[in-house]
């Protein structure tokens, strides 16, 4: 067993900031499922939204994320975290050269889809997340220990409070971390899709454990796809920022023809909800999409991660094309927190994209999560820093449940779930695709006592559980909305589905049974 004040389940931007900023005088462990730098925040391309430019005004920044988030978002979120940003930024910007800057040593704004100004701020052209978080890991202290390859599958609740979770190594051995605050900062859950822009471990991990322990989830049904993924022979190959759209690129047929000519009043540049159905609806119908790119000039060293990826993969930039699908990008769902960070559950927290502060809405304004990130990280330890480390132990005849011998599941093959979850819960979706979906689903088993599975079956009832949660959640609602499309329901609903759908299992219930109750926001 392991005690310590603080425990930070997850490694990306929000985890980092949460843990440079806590009092030196704290103990803080994190545990990461796998390396520090192969979190999705690493991976990140597109930059930070902040209103900086001499002609924007947080005003702007608030009502395009009410915009692009289809107002399904809570505006006092929007507010604090809009008003919050430019601060955040500069503070970031003075301490490091994490951004890039003009010759006049400004920092470079850059524009993205839904914006109506250049308030984007990028590091290293398009390395903007692997700059902040190589800023972030040179400057965690002493107080922090980090744990890689450490797998969190349980929460440890006790009298309705959270404890601590258990966590397996990749010899197999249990470890039980008690502490103060437990913070779950795992991401969404990109790898419930094929196409995905997400990193590997990300599957739903912090948000199946949640829901498993009782706390409340909400928006699940919102899941957006990126427009554009490097899309060679049907596997998609890494992420094609948004930023390349707005530098000028368009996105065209194989012979040229532009395809959002008419679509959006903002063309190659409108939400990305938008973008996305428009390339899926070509690609059902066999036809190729492609970004043009011929009119960046520079390209390769506006766009130096793009420009090695697509040469990995054999494409050749000097041809101005690059072949391109949607994929599953950002979850703007999660486990339901206020803006400090507390969930349901006494003692349990969530930050990052595991979160939903109601700031994203149906659909993520572009470069709007690390910004979250990064608030979230510096809202919560100043909360933690003030706050009482009172250790709860576990009674000294509390025993873990275990067993050698488990009594074996059903599970699916992971391959089969992500193309089924593509096919019926994607992109485009109707009430024949999703009740099939969830009748496929409802035929998998999962158990409440993990210890005994391994790492690959216990990721497999997580994915199943998320899975289970987001066909429910897209079933329910009756409307389309931000990255939620419904082909039977194809219009925005005001009068009816103007609210958030919040998902909570019981304390004590019969084998994967949960109820739903939706509540006005």
């Amino acid at each position: 067993m392991t005690y310590t004040d603080v425990l930070i389940i997850g490694s990306g931007v929000a985890a980092l900031q949460l843990a440079v900023r806590l009092n030196k005088e704290l103990n803080v462990r994190i545990i990461t499922k796998s390396k520090i730098r192969t979190a999705n925040s690493y991976l990140a391309q597109g930059g930070i939204a902040a209103a900086l430019g001499d002609n924007d005004h947080p005003d702007k920044h608030f009502m395009d994320t009410l915009e692009a988030g289809r107002f399904h978002n809570h505006p006092e979120t929007v507010q604090e975290i809009i008003n919050a940003a430019p601060k955040l930024i500069r503070n970031l910007s003075s301490q490091s050269d994490v951004f890039d800057r003009d010759q006049n040593g400004e920092l470079l704004l850059g524009m993205e889809g839904a914006h109506c100004e250049k308030r984007i701020v990028h590091g290293g052209g398009d390395a903007t997340g692997k700059n902040v978080m190589e800023h972030l890991i040179s400057k965690v202290k002493e107080n922090v220990q980090i744990e890689e390859n450490t797998f969190a599958f349980e929460l440890i609740i006790k009298n309705k409070r959270c404890m601590g979770v258990k966590a397996k190594k990749l010899n197999g051995y249990i470890e039980h971390y008690y502490a103060s605050h437990v913070i779950l900062a795992t991401g969404g859950c990109g790898q419930l899709y094929p196409y995905t822009s997400n990193a590997e471990t990300v599957s739903g991990d912090g948000i199946a454990m949640a829901y498993l322990a009782g706390a409340e989830i909400v928006d699940m049904e919102f899941i957006q796809f990126h427009p554009t993924l490097l899309y060679i022979n049907g596997e998609t190959k890494g992420l094609i920022s948004e930023a390349v759209r707005g530098e000028g690129a368009i996105l065209v047929t194989e012979d040229g023809s532009p395809i959002m000519e008419g679509i959006h009043p903002l063309k190659d540049l409108a939400p990305r909800h938008v973008v996305s159905q428009t390339i899926y609806s070509y690609l059902k119908q066999g036809v190729k999409i492609y970004l043009d790119i011929s009119k960046i000039s520079n390209f390769k060293n506006r766009f130096p991660t793009i420009t090695s990826n697509c040469e990995e993969n054999g494409i050749a930039i000097s041809e101005g094309r690059i072949p391109v699908a949607p994929g599953s990008h950002f979850l703007m769902g999660g486990i339901k927190t206020d803006l400090i960070g507390r969930t349901s559950i006494d003692g349990l927290y969530a930050i990052g994209e595991a979160a939903c502060t109601g700031l994203h809405g149906a659909n993520r304004l572009a470069s709007n999560s690390l910004l979250e990130g990064l608030f979230q990280g510096e809202k919560l330890s100043a909360w933690l820093n003030k706050a009482k480390m009172e250790m709860r132990l576990p009674d000294p005849n509390y025993s873990h449940y275990s067993t050698t011998n488990p009594e074996r599941v059903k599970l699916p093959d992971v391959r089969i779930l992500k193309e089924r979850m593509m096919e019926r819960v994607g992109i485009v979706r109707n009430e024949l695709d999703l009740k099939k979906q969830k009748d496929w689903l409802n035929q998998w088993e999962t158990v409440d006592q993990l210890d005994s599975y391994s790492m690959e079956d216990i990721n497999k009832m997580f994915m199943l559980t998320i899975a289970k949660l987001i066909t429910d959640s897209a079933l329910r609602r009756t409307e389309s909305r931000g990255g939620h499309y419904r082909s039977d329901y194809p219009y925005e609903d005001e009068i009816n589905w103007l609210k958030k759908s919040i998902i909570q299992k019981r304390e004590v219930e019969k084998k994967n049974e949960h109820i739903e109750t939706a509540v006005a926001t």
